[in-house]
């Protein structure tokens, strides 16, 4: 059991189990009989409307949020009138720079907030809501996957397009999964 009030970050590359490491988690408190829920951003749509789903099928419900200061609002809202003692936020880089204030603020009034976000865009760049939760987490639990190519730790996810390292300049954001993403270490990452 966690002290009240404690920010936690979940983060790594895709396909490291940062999703199946917040259920575990939020799920843990559960057991212990504190009152939890799970929040997803709604442009994550992959594997289920509703739920927050791990790439291995492993799946939660979960409240779906939009991606907008709407959404960061809801979330403290939510947080606050249902009385949660335990918050899970997945994909936590698809919301604005100001979940880190809200998220850091519910755990300053005592919530216990599990945030699980990306470490690194396409491109090998810090995403920066992750970033600026990393400086403030009370404790980081960080993944790692297996390169695709070598088997080594991976710690970047490679974006494909049609089997090949998509180009720079595409867009940052782009929800997928195997079909368009794999984990690769350092030294099999490409960005074109």
């Amino acid at each position: 059991m966690h002290p009240e009030g404690f920010l936690e970050v979940i983060t790594g590359p895709m396909f490291a189990g940062k999703t199946t490491e917040l259920i575990k988690r939020v799920e843990r408190q559960i057991f212990a009989k504190r009152k939890a829920a799970l929040f997803k951003p709604a442009i994550d749509n992959r594997y289920s409307e509703n739920h927050v789903v791990a790439h291995n099928g492993l799946k939660y419900e979960a409240f779906v949020i939009p991606t907008d200061e709407e959404g960061v609002r809801q979330i403290y809202e939510i947080t606050k009138r249902e009385g949660f003692e335990v918050i899970g936020v997945d994909e936590v880089q698809f919301f604005p720079i100001s979940i880190v204030e809200a998220l850091n603020t519910l755990a300053d009034e005592g919530v216990y907030v599990i945030a699980s976000g990306l470490n690194l865009d396409f491109k090998g760049d810090p995403f920066e809501v992750t970033r600026e939760l990393l400086v403030r987490a009370d404790n980081i639990v960080y993944l790692t996957a297996i390169c695709t190519i070598c088997g080594a730790p991976a710690t970047r996810s490679q974006r494909l397009i049609d089997g090949k390292p998509a180009p720079r300049d595409s867009p940052i954001i782009l929800v997928g999964g195997q079909e368009a993403y794999e984990a690769r270490c350092r030294r099999h990452h490409i960005v074109p």
